[in-house]
Order: structure tokens, then C-alpha cells, then sequence
């Protein structure tokens, strides 16, 4: 199956853009999220380089994101960029789990292949994937089990209807 950013923008947009005033866009930079300014009237969620995976990463971080969260620059997170030691791969991680297991459900829901991302390349410690990648699928076990945000089960389910899969179970988390 071909996977075109062009149907996760439209996807998204359709769900969201006029109640939450949001928007998918291609970026040709880093991803970013820029909330509504001045200069542009409605919040951006900027993935990079047209990456279909970029695009469900930035997305699973808008689902996640609170309302004071989402009138910030990148949410008003700490992001440490691609070099972190040890203490700096863990703080990392912690804040990763959440979007990730999202990520790995709206992955799911199209049928795209999930990777873990710990996103330390050139970092002084080398990350434990298997282990992290452990801690994302209990959080997404846990969403399953207790329910997504709502934002999230919204865009799953527009995801599902596009590409004609069934609903989530435990199996497919392994």
C-alpha cells in the first residue's frame, strides 16, 4: 500500500481544522508547531520534509497536547536535540512514551509501519530501543485498554474508515 502525506493532511484537517482552529502542513525544515499568530491565523502543525512518519509523530503530539499546551511554540516543551548523554536520553524518553504509543495506534490505523524513535544518533550513550520500545507499548496497551484521548480516537477512527482496517486489539501492539 503507497502512503501519501497528502491523505494524512486531508485527513486531518477535515477532523480538525475548523473545531480547533488546526492545521497539517508539509514543512521542508525541522517539524515544528507554531500556534495561531499575527502573521498567520490558525495553529500549524509542521512535519518534516513530506515524511509520511514525520507527519503521524507531530501529529501524536498535537492528540496529546492540552489546551494552554497548544497556544506554545512547540508545546513549551524542553526538546535537548540529537546528542544527548545519558540523564539528557532518559529525560528524552520520559516525555516520548505517550506521543509514541500514539503514534504507534494512528501507525496501526493505516497500516504503516511503526518505529520507535529515540532520536540520539550522535549522543555519548547509545539508547536501549527494545527496552523503550517495551515502555511505548504498555502506554499503548494502557490507552487501549482505558481509551485514547479523544482528539486521538477522532483521527483513529477517520484513519481506519480511509484505509479499511479493523479496530485495534492487544496483537497488534507486538
Amino acid at each position: 500500500m503507497s502512503f501519501c502525506y497528502r491523505d494524512l493532511i486531508s485527513l486531518f484537517n477535515q477532523s480538525f481544522a475548523a473545531t480547533y482552529n488546526t492545521r497539517l502542513e508539509r514543512g521542508d525544515d525541522e517539524p515544528i508547531y507554531l500556534p495561531a499568530d499575527a502573521e498567520v491565523g490558525h495553529h500549524r502543525i509542521i512535519f518534516a520534509h513530506g515524511f509520511f512518519a514525520s507527519a503521524l509523530h507531530e501529529v501524536a503530539h498535537w492528540l496529546l497536547a492540552g489546551e494552554a499546551r497548544r497556544t506554545q511554540v512547540d508545546y513549551g516543551y524542553w526538546y535537548c536535540p540529537d546528542g544527548r548523554d545519558g540523564e539528557q536520553q532518559r529525560q528524552f524518553e520520559a516525555v516520548e512514551i505517550k506521543p509514541q504509543a500514539i503514534e504507534w495506534a494512528l501507525s496501526l490505523c493505516c497500516g504503516f509501519h511503526f518505529n520507535v524513535s529515540c532520536d540520539n544518533l550522535n549522543g555519548s550513550v547509545e539508547p536501549d530501543r527494545h527496552a523503550f520500545k517495551a515502555l511505548v507499548r504498555e502506554q499503548a496497551l494502557r490507552y487501549l485498554e482505558q481509551g485514547f484521548p479523544s482528539r486521538a480516537q477522532t483521527l483513529m477512527a477517520a484513519l481506519r474508515r480511509h484505509y479499511q482496517r479493523p479496530a485495534l486489539t492487544a496483537a497488534d501492539f507486538s
